[in-house]
């Protein structure tokens, strides 16, 4: 067996950045995707000065800041326009090192995927864990064209993730938060605006710039699991958000019904056990997946395989490798995705009286300046990634 070849299943953000931050160190990588293209899921993502670090450890932090768009100036909103808090792309920027930036996902996809020489990624591969290994024998990954040794497997194949399943078989799988997303991407209307999210009974809307003009945007609202329109998204969200502040009905109106995107959030609040076994590693939402209200979900991921990068090149053994890597990221990812779930029930009040409430207090917290609101981010946006100093981007 090659002594240093690594099988990543699944070629999302989490999986093509560790194939990356692999192949780097001189790792024999391969990629194996179930779908027959590299398509990703989603339209817009945010990446947060913590994952912009990580990308710096990989050589792709300024290319993606090139590529990207800056969250100015904004803040957050009540349906009917009102300001409930103003943010500042400075203040963040000062208090975390850098700003956060936002691009299409399959711009980030195109760009990881570049990183890697060709033939790496292996499209319209079903892949199954065949036997996880250990420091005396390889993992086996099962395909249709026959099993492959590897000293290291990960699985990033998302929040369903089989080979989690077939490491911690009696875990009890991902839940449902009790809400549904929408995305969509949109010339930009006439009339400007500020970036914003605004919070109304049960609902939010966020509205955000990419860099090539367009408008990512994205809803989300209290729903039963599985539910759909009886006509078409775009009809949804036109009852659900169609008498909300500028620019939402001009977003509405440019969306084709098609290009609405809708899923339902699930996430993992009971942590796993380990996020290895054997000489198996879990990254992204197949380890930890989270709501998406605090914007970590993509960031995690990139983490993840940069950290987990890290110590396979610095351990020879892969219990040793792989139990620092759980080390590292079970405590922080755990914290991430209890916030994110408490920052989700927050979000979706529906009570008139409760969200009466939630409006004030943020209205009162927000006039003591900006500086109190980014305190939610402190301990998730100024994270810096464990490699020497010599090899950080100087923020």
């Amino acid at each position: 067996m090659d002594q240093h070849r690594a099988v990543v299943v699944g070629a999302g953000i989490g999986g093509l950045t560790a194939a990356v931050a692999l192949h780097q160190q001189g790792w024999d990588v391969t990629v194996l995707e179930r779908a027959t293209a590299l398509t990703p899921v989603g339209a817009g993502i945010g990446l947060a000065p913590n994952s912009q670090r990580a990308l710096d450890v990989i050589g792709l932090g300024d290319r993606v800041r090139e590529l990207s768009a800056w969250q100015g100036d904004g803040g957050m909103r009540a349906p009917d326009g009102r300001w409930l808090a103003r943010t500042s792309a400075k203040a963040a920027a000062d208090r975390f090192g850098g700003p956060l930036v936002l691009l299409h996902r399959a711009t980030l996809v195109d760009l990881l995927a570049s990183a890697l020489p060709d033939g790496v990624v292996r499209t319209g591969v079903a892949a199954s864990l065949a036997d996880p290994g250990d420091d005396e024998r390889p993992a086996v990954v099962a395909t249709p064209d026959g099993e492959i040794e590897a000293e290291l497997v990960l699985g990033a194949d998302g929040i369903h993730s089989a080979v989690r399943r077939a490491l911690f078989p009696h875990y009890p799988g991902p839940s449902y938060s009790g809400f549904t997303t929408w995305r969509v991407v949109v010339p930009a209307p006439d009339r400007p605006f500020a970036p914003h999210e605004t919070w109304g009974p049960g609902r939010l809307w966020g509205t955000q710039p990419l860099k090539d003009g367009r408008i990512y945007a994205y809803a989300m609202a209290a729903a039963p699991a599985g539910a759909h329109a009886p006509d078409d998204e775009k009809a949804e969200l036109l009852r659900l958000f169609g008498d909300w502040h500028h620019p939402v009905p001009d977003i509405l109106a440019a969306a084709e019904p098609s290009g609405v995107l809708r899923h339902d959030v699930h996430h993992m609040p009971e942590p796993l056990p380990a996020f290895h076994r054997g000489r198996v590693a879990l990254v992204g939402d197949a380890a930890h997946a989270m709501e998406p209200t605090l914007g970590q979900g993509g960031n995690q991921a990139i983490e993840d395989a940069v950290v987990l990068a890290h110590h396979a090149g610095r351990e020879p053994l892969p219990s040793r490798a792989l139990a620092a890597y759980t080390a590292d990221r079970l405590p922080r990812t755990t914290a991430i995705v209890r916030k994110a779930a408490l920052t989700g029930r927050l979000t979706l009040l529906s009570g008139r009286p409760a969200v009466a409430l939630r409006n004030a207090l943020i209205t009162a917290v927000s006039r003591f300046g900006p500086g109190l609101v980014l305190r939610g981010f402190d301990g998730i946006a100024d994270w810096r990634p464990p490699v020497p100093a010599d090899r950080r981007r100087v923020s």
